[in-house]
């Protein structure tokens, strides 16, 4: 991929890209805090300000390294402190307040789903946003549906967390610090790769049914 093409990827993929992880961010502490849980209200996190929520290398630097090398966009924000002891009941209202991060990038492709059919009524198919409202529909599903994985520390895996037994939770506990890894192998290897594809399609194909009123 030569320089041009990439600064203009990196231009399109970039407002999609903040708006997906600030939302999600802010998401899961706004959740939280309605379930009783202030610890990211407090610290700012609950906010739209994307520089709450951006880690330099999960969010930026490494995103562009797998642009380079022309594989899935992948990366990562800062995560969100919750105390799940201070939620009125915890594990029943973790499950929310993990689920919301996912909810909001599915909220996000659909909004800009709608965006792309409005622009399809006034008969543009090209240009600067058109692309960027096809880059936000990509990268929320695959924000989403990786979030979604059973895997800790991802989403999914915290919602497994909290809806196992209390011996298997701890189990998953452990594994927890070396999830990423784990989720990175897997990626490596294209062992998730069918898996990851199959939930996108279900959830585009979703969200054209919805924007396209064929529900």
């Amino acid at each position: 991929m030569d320089i041009q093409s990439t600064l203009k990827l990196v231009t399109v993929y970039a407002i999609p890209v903040i708006f997906a992880i600030t939302l999600h961010e802010a998401a899961h502490g706004y959740v939280a805090k309605r379930f009783g849980d202030n610890t990211a209200y407090v610290l700012g996190r609950v906010s739209l300000n994307p520089a709450r929520h951006i880690d330099l290398f999960g969010t930026v630097i490494f995103p562009l390294l797998t642009l380079f090398l022309g594989g899935m966009l992948f990366g990562w924000a800062k995560p969100v402190p919750v105390n799940q002891g201070q939620l009125r009941e915890p594990r029943r209202h973790m499950i929310w307040v993990v689920l919301a991060g996912p909810a909001a990038n599915f909220l996000m492709a659909l909004l800009w789903a709608l965006l792309l059919r409005i622009l399809f009524s006034m008969g543009e198919t090209q240009g600067f946003l058109w692309e960027v409202s096809r880059a936000g529909i990509s990268i929320n599903l695959i924000l989403m549906v990786l979030n979604l994985l059973p895997i800790p520390p991802l989403d999914g895996g915290r919602v497994l967390m909290n809806i196992v037994p209390l011996k298997t939770e701890n189990l998953l506990a452990r594994i927890e610090p070396y999830g990423i890894w784990i989720l990175l192998a897997l990626l490596l290897t294209g062992v998730i790769q069918p898996v990851i594809g199959a939930g996108i399609n279900f959830f585009f194909e979703l969200i054209l049914k919805i924007v396209f009123f064929k529900l």
